[in-house]
């Protein structure tokens, strides 16, 4: 019977909290598992980052966009770098782009973090790429900007660390869209993600840690990484009553069909 390995769609591996083990951390995963990860950027000025890992390691690839927490202090020359960087052959897609009101609650920062998430998704709909979507407090206007790409022929993309209710998750996937799942499946009070699970499609879902945070039970509040996947993969397979080798099969399918269509 053949052994699927982990495919990791989100992980910041160029974070500082790296710093100490990166190289020892990154050579054990394969041999703990984990076949694919895509390093996502999120910082100006570190996109570099992103690159220099996937040079670096065969096995790691890109996504490369500014995180809406960073959206002030994008430019012109930002934007330009992303594209230019975008059609490097082991970057997978534009992110991690999006809007984050709960640190941000001023109506002009929301404005500069919508001008430049569809900046970035203009990119990506150029580029012919998928998109990565982080989405904090910010429901209906993330909502409403996937929906007006989507409405005009986007590639597609993962909405990164599926946070609402099982309501907003059915407009995403009604679009054809991919739901991120990490450690937080595993917390005892996330109850509506839960029911989101159990509620998507498992060809709509791809794993992630958005490593070093967000670890899940039972190493929670310690710092993420993706060997700690099996414990997501295990915890959607209870949710969904299938094993999680089925969950790490078809999750890592649903990956490589979003993220690889470039290279295939």
């Amino acid at each position: 019977m053949k052994t699927y390995s982990i495919f990791e769609t989100h992980a910041h591996y160029d974070d500082e909290a790296f710093e100490p083990d990166r190289d020892g951390l990154l050579s054990s995963l394969q041999g703990n598992g984990i076949g694919t990860v895509v390093n996502v950027c999120a910082s100006v000025g570190e996109l570099g980052r992103t690159i220099t890992l996937t040079e670096k390691y065969p096995f790691v690839y890109g996504a490369v966009g500014v995180h809406p927490d960073d959206a002030d202090k994008m430019t012109e020359q930002t934007l330009n770098e992303i594209r230019e960087l975008s059609r490097r052959e082991k970057i997978l897609a534009i992110g991690e782009i999006g809007l984050d009101y709960y640190w941000h609650k001023e109506e002009a920062a929301h404005e500069i973090q919508k001008k430049m998430f569809r900046a970035q998704m203009d990119i990506a709909r150029e580029e012919k790429l998928p998109f990565m979507i982080h989405s904090r407090d910010a429901a209906k206007d993330t909502l409403d900007i996937v929906k007006e790409y989507m409405d005009e022929g986007m590639y597609g993309g993962i909405i990164h660390c599926f946070s609402y209710g099982k309501e907003m998750a059915e407009q995403y996937l009604n679009m054809g869209l991919y739901l991120g799942i990490g450690g937080v499946v595993t917390f005892k009070n996330a109850k509506k993600l839960k029911e989101v699970v159990e509620y998507a499609p498992l060809e709509q879902l791809v794993l992630e840690t958005d490593s070093p945070y967000l670890s899940p039970e039972p190493n929670r509040g310690k710092r993420n990484s993706s060997l700690n996947l099996p414990y997501v993969a295990r915890a959607i397979g209870e949710l969904k009553g299938i094993s999680e080798e089925e969950v790490i099969r078809i999750t890592g399918q649903n990956a490589e069909k979003l993220l690889f269509h470039r290279i295939k």
